[in-house]
């Protein structure tokens, strides 16, 4: 997105890094995404000139930075500022009754209900969390994440995804993504795969990604003899990854609630993967209609998450119709162009001292979703936004 509002505005768009990329990022490979970007700018390398475009700016978007102090003469000149953000209380919104909290969050964001600041929330269940300190009241925008999007001719996308086992039979390849970490639920892939096992699928499961887990996830694979069906593949850099969906079948979303957005959503969609996610992942509501373009399934409900890929693996059109209408939804709703467009007009309103929120998608208005309901779904698709 950053590199659509660049070819839009040229020199007179900036993004200010402020601090050096997570070492663990570097290694997934993601290091050589930033390299030579003609508008990066490095706060801690440059901090006055930072400092006096962030203060000079017509408008500033801010985003996931702990230290208020980037921002703050800006917010106090009453100049416009949006803000991007994703869960405050990822954990539990029970945590908002914490006295020390509500002041920093006071400072940080409830004072400034009345000024010219708004939120782009990253993730379905953000714009609940902020009501609870009574922050950005009707200033609360949909929004996410927006990687790279690749077109494809959809027929021989699927043909790519057509494979054979060495008995010549139908293969369904399944593919898991990320690291190995306890909030991904990463045993949920190995678990579905015992259990297709079980039931005769034919079937392969790539785990991609690394961590903690791995060898617990190694161990499950060896007791369970799935070594013919599962193969690890460690990191992979972020092109091979999407190589890794563009022949995947069925993708699989296992994270829990903490997962604040997950980008790979975006891509697996974009892949024309059919996928089954948990309803607790940011991305979800904003991106999937439960048996449209996508299925969805409780958080922390195991067996309806099971049920879910086993009716996928039985039901080649059905994949065919969620991959389809995945792949639609990204390139023509949710891509970094349309976002772009979306933010640059938004902010021209700000500016003339108007705010013109979309109809849908990016930039419409956030609806308040209570992270522990979620939104419901059902077999028509249709989204029921429950209030806090």
């Amino acid at each position: 997105m950053a590199n659509a509002l660049y070819q839009r505005l040229g020199t007179e768009f900036a993004f200010i890094q402020t601090s050096p990329m997570e070492e663990e990022r570097v290694k997934m490979g993601w290091g050589s995404e930033v390299r030579a970007i003609p508008y990066l700018m490095l706060f801690y390398q440059e901090p006055e000139q930072c400092a006096k475009l962030i203060l000079d700016s017509d408008v500033v978007v801010f985003g996931g930075v702990e230290d208020e102090r980037y921002i703050k003469p800006r917010l106090n000149a009453g100049k416009i500022v949006i803000r991007a953000s994703e869960r405050l209380y990822r954990e539990g919104q029970w945590k908002s009754i914490s006295p020390r909290g509500r002041k920093k969050k006071y400072e940080d964001h409830t004072q400034y209900a009345n000024a010219p600041v708004y939120l782009l929330c990253h993730g379905a269940y953000v714009a609940s969390d902020f009501a609870l300190v009574h922050a950005y009241p009707e200033k609360k925008f949909v929004w996410g994440y927006f990687p790279a999007v690749n077109t494809y001719d959809l027929d021989r996308l699927f043909e790519g995804k057509q494979h054979f086992n060495q008995s010549a039979k139908p293969e369904i390849q399944i593919l898991w993504a990320g690291r190995f970490l306890k909030l991904k639920h990463p045993e949920y892939a190995i678990k579905v795969a015992r259990f297709l096992e079980q039931q005769n699928v034919c079937f392969h499961l790539d785990m991609v990604g690394d961590g903690a887990l791995a060898e617990t996830l190694l161990e499950l694979v060896h007791n369970w003899h799935l070594e013919h069906r599962v193969t690890f593949h460690g990191f992979q850099p972020p092109q091979k990854v999407r190589r890794f969906m563009e022949e995947a079948n069925i993708f699989l979303f296992t994270s829990n609630y903490l997962e604040g957005w997950g980008a790979v959503l975006n891509e697996s969609m974009n892949s024309a993967c059919a996928v089954v996610a948990g309803s607790g992942i940011g991305a979800v509501p904003f991106l999937i209609k439960h048996n449209n373009n996508g299925l969805v399934y409780k958080t922390g409900h195991y067996r309806e998450f099971q049920r879910q890929v086993l009716t996928l693996c039985q039901d080649m059109e059905l994949q065919k119709k969620l991959g389809r209408n995945a792949y639609d939804t990204i390139v023509n709703l949710w891509n970094p162009k349309e976002a772009a467009d979306r933010l640059y007009r938004f902010c021209e309103g700000l500016i003339e001292g108007r705010v013109t929120p979309e109809k849908e998608g990016p930039l419409s208005p956030a609806p308040l979703i209570a992270p522990r309901k979620g939104y419901q779904y059902t077999r028509n698709a249709s989204i029921d936004y429950s209030s806090v």
